[in-house]
């Protein structure tokens, strides 16, 4: 970013000092055009406590060199842009691995396995925080309102596909708005082009499939107790299942699900949190569990894992685990 500016002051001064009412060349304006700021992105603001979001620029005068992380995929995104250097803390250490920057990932300052709170985001000196909005907020897991770390002249990016109408092509969008607050757009469009190309090669996969499918989802880790999450208004979560032509059939269900209104909806398909390697005696108590036994998903053997990082992690790698649900649901498309 620097050398960007130096480079368009001195193309500016010796314009003015010897070339009098000459023409700017193209390789003068190419110069002029590398320096990326001020840059503004439009993002969000939501107030604590809040789940409603209202838009606000952040205005970028260069480029980031201290960013905190909440949660590891974003700090995988990161590392995918080339950022390792630039990454001061991680919240949120859990979950499935991206084994191809799992190297560059064991490198970097792992704050805690949980999501972390104000006083530890503070304690890295970040001059931008990267976070799903929903750890926006002030509380013992929240890194600080939007408001409070803007005032204290710290830039915050919300991540859109972890806000209420986000979907998985709002992954493209922040990949492309963090590639220009870092100045490395080259790096975030060959980033997005390959998560494209993967996408479009599993939905080409599965275009002979026309059913559509309802599921639920189970989130629980213990084999005893089956919690259902309706996953309301998780516009991002629900979408990215629309790849495999699943349905949420509780996504407009506010509140709690009983057991018994997941009997009675009866969905098509299960889907458990694989969470410490326990999916397997989820699995193993869902299919012995008397009350579930009339269910279709129960009948048919259709109850599959993810891992949460692949659910709610609002990031690229939710297509691994939409790939490997694909290829166990339909085995025949992907021979």
């Amino acid at each position: 970013m620097k050398k960007g500016i130096f480079a368009g002051c001195l193309i500016a001064l010796l314009v003015l000092a010897g070339c009098g009412n000459r023409e700017t060349t193209g390789s003068e304006k190419n110069m002029k055009s590398k320096s990326n700021y001020p840059l503004t992105i439009h993002n969000y603001t939501k107030a604590e406590g809040g789940t409603t979001y209202k838009k606000k620029d952040q205005v970028f005068k260069e480029a980031p060199k201290r960013v905190m992380v909440t949660t590891r995929t974003a700090a995988e995104l990161l590392l995918h842009l080339g950022l390792k250097d630039k990454i001061v803390g991680v919240g949120g250490n859990f979950g499935a691995p991206d084994k191809s920057v799992e190297k560059d990932y064991a490198s970097l300052k792992i704050l805690s396995n949980s999501y972390v709170g104000k006083e530890a985001a503070l304690g890295t000196n970040p001059d931008l925080i990267v976070s799903r909005g929903g750890l926006f907020d002030n509380a013992d897991w929240g890194v600080g309102t939007v408001d409070s770390l803007n005032d204290m002249g710290i830039h915050t990016y919300i991540l859109e596909s972890s806000i209420p109408g986000g979907t998985y092509d709002s992954i493209y969008k922040d990949i492309d708005n963090l590639g220009k607050i870092f100045n490395v757009q080259e790096k975030a469009k060959l980033f997005s082009n390959k998560l494209k190309a993967r996408q479009k090669k599993i939905t080409s996969e599965l275009s002979g499939i026309h059913e559509t499918k309802t599921f639920a989802y189970l989130h629980m880790s213990d084999p005893k107790e089956i919690n259902i999450y309706s996953a309301y208004n998780e516009t991002f979560f629900n979408n990215a299942f629309g790849m495999l032509k699943l349905k949420n059939i509780f996504q407009n269900v506010r509140g709690t699900v009983s057991v018994e209104q997941l009997v009675k909806a009866n969905p098509d398909v299960l889907i458990v949190l694989n969470w410490e390697n326990n999916a397997d005696k989820v699995k193993k108590a869902l299919y012995e569990n008397p009350k579930l036994s009339s269910m279709k998903a129960i009948k048919n053997k259709q109850v599959y894992a993810m891992d949460y990082n692949e659910l709610f992690g609002y990031s690229y790698n939710t297509l691994d685990g939409i790939e490997q649900l694909a290829k166990e649901m339909y085995p025949d498309q992907f021979k």
